[in-house]
């Protein structure tokens, strides 16, 4: 194992350390719990709190996108491990302003219970709690089986549509309401070219051979549906693209936001071939293209690979894309 740590076990600490001593000026933690981040202003007064949490390794998500116009606060785990339902209530807790709070996270089972004991935790604070389990993995699941699927790059959007909503000053059940038709719309589909090491593990999460790939692989390294020999950019990418459009289906006339995503060691020159066959598939389609977004957004440590996500737009949800926004590790003007 090769990465630049001090002592593995304290990894996820030392990381989150450093966050918050680079940017003091945007976060900082929930009472005496250094797992529980929040945005600097928290509470805010008279706006819905977004909340999210999950296992670290895949920065930027999920912490990375607290800040104004998205999330207001993070509850923090371990390397692919779930946070602890107490910090997800120290984050409730810190963010509530008293239009109640939304929790999004992704579709794993020890997030899932931890987040309902936190839900159930809040009720007795008298803080209202509602919940959407983001679930965009089209790998994952097959088709009308959508509630088994997993959550990954999606978060984005979901991020992206509920920080907006919020900051729009709607309710708590409205904000809920737009997510949750955004997500409806959104479909994503990945690649694995190499796995990643877990610090405290000290070795590979899986093995593939050197001229091999596999598609549908999950963040965690989650086996996908087929292993084969390595292809070409564009081959790739219109067997993901394949399973994408099929499965909503995104038909003539629709308008999408793309979300090209690298796993953690994909340089951008790849991701920029990956959307230009991904333009030339949707424009022989006729289907529009909106607000592409190229780049790391949700990762899996240093996992080589790419996924592909489309969000299909409709008036309200494009212009609550375009709305501006600040974290540290995301901005939109």
């Amino acid at each position: 194992m090769k990465k630049i740590i001090n002592d593995p076990n304290e990894f996820v600490d030392e990381m989150l350390e450093g966050i918050l001593l680079a940017h003091s000026h945007d976060l900082k933690i929930a009472g005496n719990d250094k797992r529980a981040l929040v945005i600097k202003d928290a509470p805010i007064k008279e706006k819905v709190a977004i909340a999210t949490g999950g296992g670290s390794g895949h920065l930027p998500v999920f912490l990375g996108y607290i800040g104004k116009g998205m999330i207001d606060g993070c509850a923090v785990g371990n390397v692919f491990a779930s946070p602890s339902a107490n910090t997800m209530f120290n984050v409730t807790k810190a963010i509530d302003g008293g239009e109640g709070v939304l929790y999004i996270y992704g579709n794993y089972g020890g997030d899932v219970m931890n987040f309902n004991m936190a839900a159930e935790m809040s009720e007795f604070e008298d803080i209202k709690v509602e919940t959407v389990i983001v679930a965009d993995d089209v790998a994952s699941a097959p088709k009308g089986s959508e509630d088994k699927r997993r959550g990954v790059a999606g978060l984005f959007y979901a991020y992206k549509i509920a920080g907006a909503a919020a900051y729009e000053g709607k309710s708590l059940e409205e904000v809920k309401e737009i997510v949750e038709r955004a997500l409806q719309g959104t479909r994503t589909m990945g690649m694995a070219l190499s796995p990643c090491i877990i610090p405290s593990v000290g070795k590979p999460t899986f093995t593939i051979g050197e001229d091999e790939m596999e598609i549908g692989m999950g963040i965690h390294g989650e086996p996908g549906i087929k292993r084969e020999k390595l292809k070409s950019a564009d081959e790739i990418t219109e067997e993901l693209m394949d399973r994408i459009l099929t499965d909503l289906p995104y038909v003539e006339g629709d308008e999408v936001s793309i979300l090209i995503n690298g796993l953690g060691s994909t340089p951008k020159e790849e991701l920029y071939i990956v959307y230009r066959k991904v333009h030339s598939i949707l424009k022989e389609k006729g289907i529009k293209v909106y607000r592409p977004y190229i780049g790391e957004y949700a990762t899996s440590m240093e996992m080589g690979g790419m996924s592909i996500t489309l969000m299909k737009l409709d008036d309200q949800i494009k212009s609550l894309l375009d709305k501006s926004a600040d974290t540290p590790f995301f901005q939109q003007v």
